[in-house]
């Protein structure tokens, strides 16, 4: 499938890397329809739309960033998306790029949860206090170091 992204213009896509977010995102819930796309900065991924070419996000891992990362996300809400069991689960952190010069920040509040057998995703929020929508990704890598 071809289609035409912010990054990169117009690129080939397979299946296997086209997903279905029915409800959206928060904020973009009219875009249910994305691609990931590698991007030229390891581990990022972007999440591109391909129903608006001008809508995408970057996306990373956020285990390589905290080791001590936890996403407890209850069974109904794992079941919208059709998990059935936690290996078929990827989890991914919207990442911030401020144009200000200000820290690259990861949301490690709402991650995005991916069910890697049917390509289905959708946003949670966490209640766990210990993850906020800003996490500072240097300073977190450098406190994955330090342990």
């Amino acid at each position: 499938m071809e289609i035409m992204t912010k990054a990169k213009g117009k690129i080939e896509i397979s299946e296997e890397n086209l997903l279905t977010i029915p409800e959206g995102l928060f904020g973009f819930e009219d875009f249910t329809k994305f691609a990931l796309v590698n991007s030229d900065y390891e581990p990022f991924i972007w999440l591109q739309s391909t129903e608006n070419p001008n809508l995408a996000f970057l996306i990373v891992d956020p285990f390589l960033i905290s080791s001590n990362y936890e996403t407890d996300i209850d069974d109904d809400t794992l079941a919208k998306i059709g998990i059935e069991k936690p290996e078929d689960i990827i989890i991914m952190t919207i990442v911030t790029v401020p144009s200000d010069g200000s820290p690259i920040t990861a949301n490690f509040q709402g991650p995005i949860v991916i069910n890697k057998k049917n390509h289905k995703c959708l946003q949670v929020v966490l209640a766990d206090n210990r993850w906020t929508t800003k996490v500072n990704i240097i300073e977190a890598l450098k406190a994955k170091g330090e342990k």
